[in-house]
């Protein structure tokens, strides 16, 4: 009899086996506020208990910047900003000051202050209608706990040291927890809650620790050093296997382990066919400790500089100066590879309270990216002279999201024109042959790319964006995930479209969708001529291993056998029979 199988969702891929580690934290969070005693109604009274909340806050400040410079050396910049985002909580008038407020407004006890504005600002996290703005009520429970924990110093916060091998179950890790996990000893985690976007899961890939969230309460019967198996490709997490079960994960755990340490090897190798054409492959960043990141794992460049976690991880817009350090930066990491920055992509699932967007009932079709940039010109000019600047650093190039038809590119493209224009007068250097180009994340952009082409300097195919505009499925609504496919006939032949138009015009096309990192689909974009794939850091390699195994003439003419297909799952059986055949040989 097999052991006990508990579903989750994967988020951080991986088999691992060890023992189970039960995390239970003591916090004060746990602590009831209602049976707390309000404090007396005396000057002195309500001041002891100010001081004390102030002390706390204190505390919890210095506590998350140790944190913020421990995360950057383990998880990277970006994955930094989760804890330092939580500092910046503490200085937000919404938030720390309202706790004062009702400790001298209505003599409440801190810690009940402390818990009831907690509460409210979750809760309206909680109330939001995406998923990513959602899971960030977890952060605000975070720095909530640690408050609390602060008031009550002799309580523990966070994992203890963890001797050993063991896989984590717990409720949820708070991102304070996770950014101190170690690896080596932490090789697996599964939690009750959480989704393929919370911050447990990104620390959890950004860590290479094997994960499953969202398990539910299945993990109520995973007892303190049971063996598990942990799944995270599959989201599958085993207790108490049996020892042919084990085994058979156990082979498959060394094979997985091994296959690493052989790509290893690919990082240094630039990108070739097994016909010696040379390939593009770029990695997609968020930040200058990124872009060092993917220089050390073997990409060719940074293909799309995702410069709106800039702007998430601030309270208040950042200006032109720090806008120009973060690329300038980025540009000199690369050492010359190319740098391909894309405007900021705020609206639809991304979120920016400062800039007080409107409500909208489909925000994946309103206000968002280049349309917001064009309304408000001062904030796309402001990026555009960042940019421009950060061009005499590197090899750096500017690209536009969501762009619809020409007349915004256009528009764009004006906006960049004044900002050289500016800058030029101004004395500044700069390169001024800057390439600037389009995301085609829109049907519209592809069926025109023709057009476009003659205009632009290359294009960037958004695979993410263009399914769901294509096939019209919203890609984070379940009830439509089985329409949103990007082997979708007809999302093949808008790329197609796009990379014959830029081809005929001597521009270049690449990728930075998820589809450019899937294996299934590297032989059908090197049949159909794509120029350059852009994708995670962590999946360089794994493509080069699959690239140098690929003949461009068996891939043009497998491109040709797909184009004349007609549903997604011929598309499917007939890539996966190609691999098939290839493994085999």
């Amino acid at each position: 009899m097999n052991g006990l199988h508990i579903q989750g969702i994967g988020v951080s891929e991986g088999i691992r086996i060890a023992n189970a580690y039960v995390y239970k934290p003591e916090s004060a969070a746990g602590v009831e506020a209602s049976a707390v005693e309000l404090i007396a109604d005396q000057p002195s009274a309500v001041e002891a208990e100010l001081a004390e909340l102030r002390e706390a806050r204190a505390r919890c400040a210095g506590q998350l910047d140790e944190l913020t410079a421990k995360a950057k050396e383990a998880v990277g910049e970006e994955q930094a900003g989760i804890l330092a985002g939580q500092r910046k909580l503490l200085d937000d008038p919404a938030f720390y000051p309202k706790m004062e407020a009702r400790v001298r407004e209505q003599l409440e006890p801190a810690p009940r202050a402390v818990s009831a504005v907690v509460s409210h600002v979750a809760s309206l996290f909680e109330g939001m209608n995406n998923d990513y703005m959602k899971e960030r009520a977890a952060d605000i429970r975070d720095i909530g706990s640690r408050l609390l924990a602060c008031l009550s110093p002799e309580q523990p916060l966070g994992l203890a040291a963890i001797a050993g091998e063991v896989i984590l179950v717990a409720d949820d890790l708070a991102p304070s927890d996770t950014v101190q996990l170690d690896p080596a000893s932490v090789v697996g985690l599964i939690t009750r809650t959480g989704g393929a976007t919370s911050h447990t899961a990104i620390l959890a890939r950004s860590l290479g620790i094997a994960a499953i969230v969202g398990a539910g309460d299945g993990i109520d019967a995973i007892r303190d050093g049971d063996t598990l198996v942990v799944d995270g490709s599959a989201g599958l997490c085993i207790a108490r296997p049996q020892e042919a079960e084990a085994e058979r994960y156990r082979l498959r755990m060394n094979q997985d382990l091994e296959r690493r340490r052989s790509l290893e090897a690919y990082a240094a190798r630039p990108a070739v066919t097994a016909d010696g054409a040379r390939v593009e492959l770029a990695a997609n960043i968020g930040s200058a400790a990124e872009a060092e990141a993917a220089v050390r794992q073997g990409a060719d460049g940074a293909g799309l500089f995702r410069t709106e976690f800039l702007f998430m991880n601030a309270r208040s817009m950042p200006g032109e100066e720090e806008q120009f350090r973060a690329y300038a930066e980025a540009a000199r990491n690369l050492e010359g590879r190319p740098l391909i920055i894309r405007t900021m992509d705020i609206g639809g699932d991304k979120e920016l309270p400062y800039l007080q967007l409107p409500k909208e009932a489909n925000p994946f079709l309103g206000f968002r990216a280049i349309r917001i940039g064009l309304a408000r010109q001062e904030l796309l000019r402001t990026q555009l002279r960042a940019v421009v600047r950060a061009s005499a650093f590197g090899t750096v190039k500017v690209m536009f999201p969501m762009i619809s038809g020409l007349q915004e590119w256009r528009q764009a493209k004006a906006v960049l024109t004044e900002a050289q224009a500016e800058l030029r007068n101004e004395g500044a250097s700069f390169d001024e042959s800057m390439e600037a180009g389009i995301m085609v994340e829109i049907p519209s952009a592809a069926v025109m790319a023709g057009q476009f082409a003659r205009e632009v300097d290359f294009f960037s195919i958004g695979t993410n964006d263009l399914v769901q505009y294509t096939v019209a499925a919203d890609r984070m609504n379940e009830h439509v995930a089985h329409l949103y496919d990007y082997f979708h006939p007809a999302v093949l032949h808008l790329i197609r479209n796009v990379i014959e138009a830029s081809h005929a015009a001597g521009k270049w096309t690449g990728m930075c969708g998820s589809m450019a990192g899937d294996p299934l689909a590297a032989p059908l974009l090197l049949g159909l001529g794509l120029d350059e794939w852009s994708m995670e850091a962590g999946g360089l390699s794994p493509m080069k291993a699959l690239l140098a195994a690929l003949d461009r003439g068996e891939c043009r003419a497998l491109a040709q056998r797909i184009l004349a297909l007609d549903t997604p799952q011929a598309v499917r059986r007939e890539l996966e029979a190609f691999r098939a055949a290839k493994s085999g040989r």
